[in-house]
C-alpha cells in the first residue's frame, strides 16, 4: 500500500521520514509508538522498511553501523522510558563515535487524565529526553502536530552535521493516534539545506605547510579522518608528497593499512618528532604521553617540538562524561573540517617542494622511513610465522586464514581486528572496507552494527564480515535472529578466547602488583564452565553455524562452507573460532 493523504498524526511523522530519505526503521515493538508502527506498515507500505529487533540496544547499534557504511542516518525507535533505558548504552557508543543516529520514541499521554492505570504512569516521564540529553546532540518532544516537521528536519540535520552524533525525538501517543482535524501541508525538505563543512582561517594553511616542510621529523596522527574517503585520499596525497609518516587508530580506516607511510603501531615515532599534526584525534594527549612507574603521565615529546590539532570535536563537548579526554597543549588548534584543511595544504605543499632544501629534506626522510617500515614489517612477519600451528589458534594465524578464505570475495569488515592483525596483514585501502569500533567501548555493539552495515550494502554483492568477540556477543545474541530474519550476507567469525580478556588483564595486573596469585585471574572473568556453544546458538536463531574450531585447516574448511552460505545464498553464517588469549 502506497502512502496517501495522512489521516493520523503518526502518518505525518512517517511521511516526514520518507521525505528525509530514511530507508529503515529498526525497533523492538512497543505500545508507546504503536501509532508510528501502524503508519509504517499500513500507511507507508513498509517504506521506510521495518527491521524487527529483540532488544533496543540492537536497534540503535544497527543504526550506528548503517550510518558509518551508508554515510547517512537511519532511524531506531524505542519504547517509552524502559526502551530508552535499554537503548542508552548504544546511544552513548554513537555519541563517543561521533556517528549520526536518529532515535525516535513514544510516551504515554502527557495529559495525566488520559493515562491508563499503572503502565502509562510508570512508562511516562515529564521529559524523556533528560535521560539521554548528556550524550545526544539534540532532543525534542513536539507538543503539536504542526511542530513535528521542524523537529524531525532539525534532528536529522543536527545528527548529520560534523561532528555527528545521536539525536532523540519523542512523540506523545495522543499526538500519534489522534485523527488529523485540518489538512497539514508538510514543508519542502529540499529547502532546508544541510550546513557546509567549515574551512580553516586563511592564515592556517601557509603556516602549517611552513611547519611541515621545515620540520626534520614531522608525524601525522589521524583518528576520525576515516569517516570521509575524500579526506583519506587527501591525507594519502599529502603524506606521499612530503614523506609524512601517519599514525592511525582503529576507530576507522584513516590510512591504507599496507602503505609504506603507515606507522600506526610505531609507538616511538611520536617521541622522536619535532612536529606533530593531529587530525581529528579523540585523545591526542594519550598519544603523546606515557605512564611512568608511579602512574604519572609524562609527555614523550622532545623539547621544542610543535603540536597542531585540526578538529571539530570542541563542538560536541559535554560535561557529563569526559569523552573529550585530557586537554593537550598545542601551538595551533584549528576548528575546521580535516578535508578542507588537507585540500588547502596540497597546492602549497607542491609549491614548497620546488625548493631544493625542502626536496632534499623530504627525500632523506622518505629513505629513512622506508628502512624503518621494512623492519617493522619483518618483525610482524616473523611473529606471525612463529605462531603458526598453535592450538587454540593464534590471532595472527586466524587473521591469515580468514584473509585467504575471503580472497575471491569483496568483504566489508564491520568491526573487529583479531587483536590488530587485520591492520598488519590485510590490504585495506578504502573506508568502505573497514567500519571501525563502537566508540564508547560499550559491549553489545558488534552483531547489531554488522546488521546495519549489511543493510547499507544490501544488493551490492559484498560479504559483510564481523570479527566478533565472545563477551560482546553475549550482550546482544538476539541480533542473530534479526540477521536471519532479514536474510543478510553476514559472516560472523567468533574471536572466542572464552574470557572477558580486558578484565583478565586487569585481574592479572592487580594481583601481580599486590604480590598475590596471578593464576586466579580467571575467577569472575572466564566464560567457561560451561563453555558457550556459539554454533548451536546461531543455529537456534536460524543462522548457519560452524565450530568450534581451533586449528588452521579446520578453520579454512569451516569458512569455505560458511562462505558458500553467505556469498552463494545471501544468508548469514557464524564460525566459532577458539583463539589464544592475548
Amino acid at each position: 500500500m502506497a502512502a496517501g493523504t495522512p489521516e493520523y498524526g503518526s502518518d505525518v511523522i512517517v511521511e516526514m521520514l520518507r521525505a528525509l530519505g530514511i530507508e529503515y526503521a529498526a525497533f523492538n515493538p512497543g505500545s508507546s509508538f504503536r501509532g508510528i508502527h501502524d503508519s509504517l506498515v499500513n500507511y507507508a507500505g513498509n517504506n521506510p522498511r521495518v527491521i524487527e529487533c529483540t532488544h533496543e540496544e540492537i536497534s540503535v547499534a544497527i543504526a550506528h553501523g548503517y550510518a558509518k557504511a551508508a554515510g547517512k542516518p537511519m532511524v531506531a525507535i524505542v519504547h517509552d522510558v524502559v526502551g530508552l533505558q535499554h537503548a542508552s548504552m548504544a546511544m552513548y557508543n554513537a555519541w563517543c563515535d561521533r556517528v549520526p543516529v536518529v532515535v525516535l520514541g513514544g510516551t504515554g499521554p502527557m495529559d495525566a487524565s488520559r493515562r491508563r492505570p499503572w503502565i502509562d504512569w510508570i512508562h511516562t516521564a515529564n521529559v524523556q529526553g533528560s535521560l539521554v540529553r548528556d550524550y545526544t546532540k539534540f532532543d525534542d518532544q513536539p507538543a503539536t502536530l504542526a511542530a513535528v516537521p521542524e523537529a524531525l528536519i532539525r534532528a536529522v540535520q543536527l545528527a548529520a552535521t560534523p561532528p555527528g552524533g545521536p539525536v532523540y525525538v519523542c512523540f506523545d501517543v495522543d499526538l500519534q493516534e489522534a485523527p488529523i482535524a485540518e489538512p497539514l501541508v508538510p514543508p519542502d525538505v529540499s529547502a532546508f539545506c544541510p550546513p557546509l563543512l567549515p574551512g580553516p582561517d586563511p592564515a592556517v594553511p601557509p603556516l602549517l605547510v611552513e611547519w611541515l616542510t621545515q620540520a626534520e621529523r614531522p608525524v601525522l596522527i589521524a583518528d576520525r579522518v576515516g569517516f570521509d574517503q575524500r579526506a583519506v585520499d587527501a591525507l594519502v596525497e599529502l603524506s606521499e608528497l612530503l614523506a609524512l609518516p601517519v599514525i592511525g587508530s582503529a576507530v576507522s580506516l584513516n590510512f591504507p593499512t599496507l602503505h609504506a607511510l603507515n606507522f600506526s603501531e610505531d609507538i616511538d615515532l611520536a617521541a622522536e618528532a619535532d612536529l606533530v599534526l593531529g587530525l581529528e584525534c579523540r585523545d591526542l594527549f594519550g598519544a603523546l604521553h606515557r605512564a611512568d612507574p608511579a602512574g604519572t603521565f609524562v609527555s614523550v615529546l622532545a623539547a621544542g617540538a610543535k603540536v597542531a590539532h585540526v578538529t571539530l570535536d570542541m563542538y560536541a563537548t559535554r560535561s557529563w562524561t569526559s569523552d573529550y579526554q585530557r586537554l593537550q597543549p598545542a601551538e595551533l588548534t584549528v576548528p575546521a573540517a580535516v578535508l578542507h584543511v588537507l585540500r588547502a595544504l596540497l597546492p602549497l605543499a607542491r609549491e614548497a617542494m620546488s625548493q631544493a632544501a625542502v626536496s632534499a629534506r623530504v627525500a632523506a626522510r622518505r629513505e629513512r622511513l622506508a628502512v624503518r617500515q621494512q623492519r617493522q614489517r619483518e618483525r610482524w612477519h616473523t611473529q606471525a610465522q612463529s605462531a603458526r600451528g598453535q592450538r587454540p589458534l593464534a590471532l595472527s594465524e586466524a587473521s591469515e586464514v580468514l584473509l585467504a578464505a575471503l580472497e575471491p570475495h569483496d568483504p566489508v569488515l564491520s568491526s573487529g581486528t583479531f587483536g590488530g592483525w587485520m591492520h598488519r596483514l590485510w590490504d585495506v585501502r578504502h573506508t568502505s572496507q573497514y567500519l571501525g569500533t563502537s566508540g564508547g567501548a560499550g559491549l553489545g555493539y558488534g552483531l547489531g552494527a554488522a546488521i546495519g552495515v549489511a543493510l547499507a550494502n544490501r544488493g551490492n554483492g559484498r560479504v559483510i564480515v564481523d570479527i566478533q568477540s565472545d563477551g560482546d556477543a553475549l550482550f546482544t545474541p538476539g541480533a542473530l535472529w534479526t540477521m536471519a530474519q532479514q536474510q543478510l550476507p553476514v559472516l560472523v567469525v567468533m574471536d572466542n578466547n572464552r574470557a572477558y580478556q580486558n578484565s583478565v588483564d586487569h585481574a592479572d595486573r592487580v594481583a601481580r602488583a599486590r604480590h598475590r596469585p596471578p593464576e586466579n585471574r580467571g575467577v569472575g572473568t572466564d566464560i567457561a564452565g560451561p563453555e558457550v556453544d556459539f554454533a548451536t546458538l546461531a543455529r537456534s536463531f536460524g543462522v548457519h553455524g560452524e565450530g568450534p574450531v581451533d586449528d588452521a585447516a579446520s578453520l579454512r574448511a569451516a569458512l569455505d562452507r560458511a562462505l558458500r552460505v553467505v556469498a552463494g545464498e545471501g544468508r548469514p553464517a557464524l564460525v566459532d573460532v577458539l583463539t589464544q588469549r592475548r
